[in-house]
């Protein structure tokens, strides 16, 4: 064993044979320092292999916490963050002024239909028109125009829930027409 031991020395070192036959392996004092300087041995190239692996770990984390203009990728993840979140808060605004359109909208007179008739059987043309102007709970108004010979008479009439006091044909077709109920 011993003379395996001094040719481990011996091979690892690479200590000049001379030198190592001049050594007395029987001494216990020669035994220690040799096993001494094979654990340094030992210790010294497992903190080369540490180095190594911190040197590599250091690189990868360069990567995760510096990019080319200095910013950390925590950094640049953070202020991500933020963006998002204002982005968030700038939807939240968008929904309630959505809403309030919405709101604006229902009460704006968009439902329109326009009926052409002939008034009189005499006269052709169909130069008489009601027209429906409702909003989206049916209320607005009907404008009504009677055309005859020698004159014309337009009427206005307010309408609430899609009902009017005392509708001709055409003006309740008119209202139906803007409800979409034809």
């Amino acid at each position: 064993m011993r003379a395996r031991a001094h040719a481990q020395v011996q091979k690892t070192a690479g200590i000049d044979s001379a030198l190592v036959r001049s050594i007395d392996f029987s001494n216990p004092v020669t035994l220690v320092a040799a096993g001494a300087a094979l654990v340094a041995l030992v210790a010294l190239m497992m903190a080369a292999s540490a180095r190594r692996t911190l040197t590599a770990v250091r690189r990868d984390t360069e990567i995760l916490t510096a990019d080319a203009s200095g910013n950390s990728l925590a950094g640049v993840v953070a202020s991500q963050a933020r963006d998002v979140q204002s982005i968030f808060e700038q939807l939240a605004g968008l929904g309630a002024r959505l809403e309030a359109t919405r709101v604006e909208l229902a009460a704006a007179l968009r439902h329109v239909a326009v009926v052409r008739y002939d008034a009189f059987g005499d006269m052709g043309g169909r130069m008489s028109f009601s027209t429906a102007l409702l909003d989206d709970n049916a209320d607005g108004l009907l404008i009504t125009s009677i055309h005859g010979r020698s004159e014309t008479r337009t009427y206005m009439k307010p309408v609430a829930r899609g009902t009017c006091d005392q509708l001709s044909p055409e003006e309740q077709q008119a209202i139906e027409q803007a409800l979409g109920r034809r």
